[in-house]
């Protein structure tokens, strides 16, 4: 073993893993903040956003003449193999903390120094080489490193959940297509309401998806504007002039992303405004996907005692007592996700308003709530595409006899044959049992021709043109 290294902070000298590449602010905040046991390493997406930021400012401080190119140099080639996936297993500080991310700041500033210090070719606490805060948190300030990482880190996070949403889209689309001269019964209220095509019914929740991606792709161009070089409050203090405009520029660059420094810093700095919005979009989706799964749970309820309009494909097993029970576990999951996301939009709501004067202090919340919202959803709707809507089929003499025994059908008869009349055609066959067509012929309210028509499939579902 080692011999630990001894590293001192504002508080007194405590020993370090000689192998750790973090330090004794890292080494604090892991005994004080045991809150979740998630460790902010695993977002990936918050580790490479930290990397970046500090890259971008190593090389600010340089054109700035503030750093020299040596140190600079190491700086921005830790970074960017941090950035390339080394060493995430150093950020250890719980995702959850006080301070207002200054534990997160300085787990990345003292990985970030170490590891420039061994490629200077120090060994790991050398500070007098090259120091965490002196040097790699140069003209920077936690309150502006960690709004502007978590904002990286959220852009990066939301195109994953884009490109899952559009995948679910397109099964849900696919089947529309596949069911799309099917015919069944419409409900309201859980009543038989008038018919339609199980293409439709699909295609409702494909179009539900296209209208929150480019909900979802609007709030994220808010997240594009930046606090880097506000340092603690938005004044820029013990950032030069040009600072914030060059670790802009910088950041830009490494990142590939058209970041825009914020019109007034210390609005910037203090407001979470961006991050509820996006919440509120993440919450929509949650709840229109949760409602999608509703409908998919109860039009597959059964086999026998339920709808039984439509099949979901098995997955397992369901139950520990009931042989040849199969549930609906796939919708069941989105559900729990939706409920999440919808927790965590309550969350973010109140850390949001909790700031106080110049800072919120609550943004570590804000962060992990973001985040598990963010990557949850994403999986959750790749799971449901491959895992259940893939594999859904139509149970198409169910849905059938539905329509042809249904009520519901005396609707599309009533401008023919007046509300009165239709609505004791309905009477009858609800007590008689027969069927509406039937009746309706019986009475010689419509021709058989006329009749015909006006039931035709494509009629009465509205599609315009004939199906199947």
């Amino acid at each position: 073993m080692t011999a630990p290294r001894s590293e001192h902070d504002l508080l007194g000298d405590r020993d370090v893993p000689a192998e750790a590449y973090w330090g004794v602010h890292t080494l604090r905040a892991t005994e004080n903040f045991p809150i979740t046991g998630t460790p902010i390493s695993t977002y990936p997406h918050l580790i490479d956003a930290l990397a970046a930021v500090k890259e971008a400012a190593a090389l600010a401080n340089q054109e700035l003449g503030l750093l020299e190119p040596a140190k600079a140099a190491a700086i921005v080639a830790a970074c960017q193999e941090i950035r390339a996936g080394a060493l995430h297993d150093q950020f250890v500080v719980d995702v959850i903390q006080g301070g207002a991310g200054t534990s997160t700041n300085m787990n990345a500033n003292e990985v970030v120094a170490n590891r420039a210090l061994e490629l200077l070719g120090h060994t790991k606490g050398q500070y007098q080489h090259l120091h965490p805060n002196e040097h790699v948190n140069l003209s920077q300030s936690t309150n502006d490193v960690y709004p502007t990482a978590v904002r990286i880190a959220t852009v990066f996070a939301t195109r994953g959940l884009l490109e899952a949403m559009a995948e679910l889209q397109d099964a849900f689309a696919r089947k529309a297509v596949e069911f799309r001269d099917v015919l069944k019964m419409g409900r309201t209220q859980l009543q038989d309401a008038v018919p339609m095509t199980l293409g439709q019914e699909f295609s409702t929740f494909a179009v539900m998806l296209d209208e929150d991606r480019s909900r979802l792709a609007e709030a994220v161009q808010l997240i594009h504007e930046i606090n880097l070089g506000a340092t603690a409050i938005g004044t820029g203090l013990n950032a030069p002039v040009g600072y914030a405009e060059a670790a802009r520029r910088h950041l830009a660059e490494v990142t590939g992303l058209p970041l825009v420094t914020a019109a007034n810093l210390v609005e910037a700095t203090q407001d979470c405004g961006a991050f509820v919005q996006m919440s509120g979009v993440l919450k929509r989706i949650a709840v229109k996907l949760s409602k999608s799964c509703n409908d998919l749970r109860l039009l597959s309820s059964g086999p026998r005692a339920g709808l039984g309009e439509i099949n979901l494909p098995p997955v397992q097993a369901g139950s520990s007592i009931m042989p040849g029970k199969v549930n609906p576990v796939i919708p069941e999951v989105v559900n729990q996700v939706a409920f999440e996301v919808i927790g965590n939009d309550v969350a973010i709501t109140m850390a949001a308003e909790a700031g106080q004067l110049q800072l919120n202090a609550f943004e570590p919340i804000i962060l992990h709530s973001l985040s598990e919202s963010v990557t949850h959803l994403r999986a959750a709707c790749l799971t449901l595409a491959e895992r259940c809507v893939a594999g859904i089929t139509a149970n198409t003499d169910v849905l059938r006899a539905t329509v042809e025994n249904s009520i519901g059908l005396v609707t599309a008869l009533n401008p023919h044959i007046g509300y009165v009349a239709a609505t004791d055609i309905a009477k009858e066959a609800l007590i008689s049992g027969r069927g509406v067509a039937e009746l309706v012929l019986e009475k010689g309210l419509l021709p058989l021709d006329k009749l015909s028509a006006l039931l035709r499939p494509e009629v009465i579902a509205g599609t315009g043109t004939p199906l199947g």
